[in-house]
């Protein structure tokens, strides 16, 4: 046992000096900035903002100020979301050779995931607001405008 003992301390990484490497959700939500080595991900929280104000309303004028809130929170979670899957990419799920868990995915992952859930379901974003079936009434009503449109009768050329 003692031989194992020795020869794991042997082939274990030795203990890195200074402070060990971070997520940087902290910075963003205390300075709210992203840290310098992840400014590539502001475009893409920038384009996420600008989609949920366009799904919301054509402008961000047409928004309430609580949909504003809303829609500035679900962005901050998502940026502090994607630092945490950037930190875990570089890093790995497991931190260290006991296997543990990274505490950033243990402990702060899920719980900022589900935040951004209800704040979507909080500010009435569908997944499948854009695939919205159309109700038999309405079908209809779509149908008399098309062939209006086209200068026919409907029940004509469904006879037809």
């Amino acid at each position: 046992m003692e031989k194992l003992k020795q020869k794991f301390q042997e082939n274990a990484p030795k203990k890195r000096r200074g402070r060990p490497p971070r997520h940087g959700g902290y910075s963003l939500i205390t300075r709210g900035e992203l840290p310098d080595n992840r400014r590539y991900l502001a475009p893409y929280l920038t384009g996420v903002r600008e989609g949920l104000i366009q799904d919301l309303g054509p402008t961000e004028a047409d928004l309430t100020t609580a949909q504003k809130v809303m829609v500035d929170r679900v962005v901050n979670y998502l940026g502090i979301v994607r630092l945490i899957e950037e930190h875990v990419k570089e890093r790995g799920i497991f931190q260290n050779p006991q296997g543990f868990l990274n505490p950033a995915l243990s402990q702060n992952y899920l719980a900022y995931c589900g935040h951004i859930q209800r704040a979507l379901v909080a500010l009435g974003i569908d997944k499948r607001q854009g695939e919205r079936e159309l109700g038999f009434g309405e079908y209809i009503e779509a149908v008399k405008a098309k062939t209006a449109k086209a200068g026919g009768d409907p029940c004509q050329e469904a006879k037809g």
